[in-house]
């Protein structure tokens, strides 16, 4: 089914990555030839660029990529963020607030500019991080499009009107809750799953209200001229692009409840199976 209007969508995250949550060569090899013949693909992530393009290195990709879980997208020959969605300063402060309520700290993901991240940690009453919340930072140290701050005053006093997420990782009870009360507060767009590499911990990113995953590759099917949509996932924030998707893909590996969302499931996320799918269906 040679078709290349149509546009494919991959979560990364035990999708298209593999369990070294990396893009193994011959994922990278099959996603770079077939973009070469002018194939429609990108990615849907709630990583920022900072991850997104060393990961996607060699694979050739040319289409805007949905980042911050569809706050923003990245364009990665300017090299620079465009369409970003940003929450205004006091559903910033009250989300804040609601987290510390639970005793969860958070990130704070100010747009300094169209291209650099500040993140700016807050705990709970300046609390230091976590060892999950430290690792989380020393793991994204150092790159080139993200820079963090941990406790720092300009954390409460700057960037605010340049808020793209308020972030949070930590025991899954605490994210949960806070999750549910921002949810039931309204006011804000809120994205809460499991850890897929800590089965006792949860992530929670909270966004302008209409920003998802959904939303965001709606809007990347238009700027691509496509004519139908398919997208790849295993986690629970990718069941809004699912559902809004002309066809939607399950790894084998997904959460239960995408797999039952799903219009199909391959193989698992380790055997190159996003990669696969496309390249088989478009005859390459």
């Amino acid at each position: 089914m040679k078709d290349k209007r149509i546009l494919y969508v991959t979560d990364l995250d035990g999708t298209l990555l593999g369990n070294d949550s990396r893009v193994s060569q011959e994922s990278a090899s099959i996603l770079k030839r077939m973009s070469q013949q002018g194939c429609l693909i990108s990615v849907a992530t709630a990583r920022t660029p900072a991850t997104v393009e060393p990961l996607l290195h060699g694979c050739g990709l040319w289409l805007p990529a949905v980042v911050f879980t569809g706050a923003a997208m990245w364009d990665f020959a300017k090299r620079r963020y465009i369409d970003a969605r940003l929450l205004e300063e006091p559903a910033a402060r009250t989300i804040i607030e609601v987290c510390h309520r639970h005793d969860v700290g958070t990130l704070r993901y100010t747009l300094v500019d169209d291209r650099m991240i500040h993140a700016f940690y807050t705990g709970k009453d300046g609390a230091a991080p976590s060892a999950r919340e430290r690792s989380f930072m020393e793991e994204r140290h150092g790159l080139e499009l993200k820079r963090f701050y941990v406790n720092d005053p300009r954390g409460l006093t700057e960037g605010w009107e340049h808020t793209v997420m308020v972030f949070a990782i930590g025991e899954a009870d605490a994210v949960n809750a806070a999750a549910c009360e921002l949810r039931e507060r309204g006011g804000c767009s809120v994205s809460n799953y499991p850890d897929i590499f800590d089965s006792n911990a949860a992530l929670l990113e909270v966004f302008a209200t209409g920003v998802s995953k959904a939303s965001a590759v709606l809007r990347l099917k238009e700027m691509a001229g496509a004519d139908s949509l398919t997208v790849f996932g295993d986690n629970l924030n990718d069941l809004p692009m699912m559902e809004v998707a002309d066809r939607s893909v399950a790894v084998a590996n997904a959460l239960e409840p995408v797999r039952e969302a799903a219009d199909v499931v391959i193989g698992s996320n380790s055997a190159d199976s996003v990669a696969r799918f496309i390249a088989s269906e478009q005859g390459a």
